[in-house]
């Protein structure tokens, strides 16, 4: 492998044809350079959206009440469906596949917004009447103070945890609004935490969002029982479109639903959406290796073509290497070693080149922005050498049995 008389006369060959020997490594590095310029930028892609997902439990599910659209059990068509506490208990009680469930009330509808005051200082934010559970399905991540417990839902604390937007605008700059007080609707809770940003221009939906014990709400705003919508998360030995079929079953017996009503509970099945995310990436994934190892392919049949020319070209040298006494074996070891140079050398520059590229973009690209840097994992770089080192063998071994099979006797009679 690293007789010093065969490499000399593989860099003889290189440098006698410089051109020729550039534009055969173009191809090889033409494949390399676009699997890995490929996948990093669908890695980007993958990576910005699966911030979106960060946050939240991928095996997840929300379920809220809308308007029936079937007439059962004498109620017409129309009914808005309103669930309650009792219909927290069903589920708890009915449903042992849930692995938590969070109850939720959002003051004044889904797209409500309350003033919220402080002093001489007011703004409109979201407020939301939560259980500690659904920290386990939508992660947040408190920068100061703490989230939601079980205590405050037994206690009926008028306790608040704020997001970032909410301090920056009742607080001072300094200020530490943990221990201080907020006034909702004329009702005063404590803030007890700050809720940390997902992203660094401040835009999650998060930071303008006030989060108050589930039972304070019910208590505090006038809701009764009321529940507004549930989320929640299953065990993950389960799938969560099984487990939502199951809980719809139940709501709608309870609630004198038809259960040929589709459209009197909505619901919304997070791990589907994720499932479906994923099977498009790796979709994406599958053609960018379609392209590059097409492409690659076509690269190496052009090493395999050149390496025939050289063969023609050496057909004396050959011959006279073999009436030396060189072995077959030796012939053919010289002329694949000589191709797999070529495609690692292609390679190897079609590395670096798309690595250093995809460093450049991915600093130029701010934080907070749906790409994120892009990026290519060590076993796909050494996966693409290790391709290099095939593909360069499968090059060379057409090539490489036309030498072996040389007669010194026809090689020195041709070249006369």
């Amino acid at each position: 492998m690293f007789d010093y008389d065969k490499w000399q006369e593989i860099f003889g060959t290189i440098k006698k044809n410089k051109l020729r020997t550039i534009l055969t490594m173009l191809g090889i590095f033409w494949g390399i350079f676009m699997i890995i310029i490929l996948l990093g930028a669908g890695n980007s892609f993958q990576d910005g959206v699966s911030k979106d997902f960060g946050q939240w439990a991928t095996n997840s599910g929300f379920i809220w009440g809308q308007k029936t659209t079937v007439s059962h059990n004498g109620f017409r068509p129309g009914r808005y469906v309103r669930f309650d506490n009792s219909d927290t208990e069903l589920i708890l009680s009915r449903v042992r596949e849930i692995l938590y469930l969070a109850p939720r009330n959002r003051l004044g509808g889904f797209r409500g917004g309350n003033n919220v005051t402080r002093n001489n200082k007011a703004g409109a934010f979201t407020v939301n009447g939560d259980f500690p559970e659904f920290n386990k399905i939508q992660i947040h991540q408190i920068s100061n103070g703490r989230f939601i417990n079980e205590k405050d839902i037994k206690d009926f604390r008028k306790v608040a945890v704020i997001g970032l937007n909410v301090k920056n605008i009742l607080f001072e700059e300094d200020e530490d609004p943990v221990g201080e007080y907020i006034t909702i609707q004329k009702v005063n809770f404590q803030v007890v935490g700050v809720i940390k940003p997902i992203k660094s221009d401040g835009e999650d939906e998060d930071q303008n969002t006030i989060h108050v014990p589930f039972t304070t709400f019910q208590r505090s705003f006038n809701y009764g029982d009321e529940v507004g919508w549930y989320a929640y998360t299953i065990e993950d030995r389960f799938k969560v479109s099984e487990v939502e079929a199951k809980i719809l079953t139940f709501l709608k017996e309870k609630n004198d639903i038809s259960p040929l009503d589709e459209d009197a509970i909505g619901h919304f099945n997070l791990q589907e959406e994720f499932d479906e995310i994923n099977g498009m990436f790796n979709g994406l994934k599958y053609f960018t290796w379609f392209v590059g190892l097409s492409t690659l392919f076509a690269g190496i049949i052009g090493v395999s073509n050149i390496m025939l020319i050289i063969v023609k070209e050496r057909t004396k040298e050959i011959g006279i290497r073999k009436s030396l006494g060189a072995t077959p074996g030796s012939i053919i070891s010289l002329i694949i070693q000589e191709s797999v140079f070529l495609t690692l050398i292609g390679g190897y520059f079609a590395l670096i080149v798309a690595l250093l590229l995809l460093e450049l973009v991915g600093n130029l690209i701010p934080e907070g922005e749906v790409f994120a840097a892009p990026s290519v994992s060590l076993s796909v770089a050494f996966g693409a050498l290790g391709l290099l080192v095939i593909g360069g063998a499968m090059a060379g071994i057409l090539p490489a049995k036309k030498a072996a099979s040389i007669s010194p006797i026809e090689a020195i009679r041709n070249e006369l």
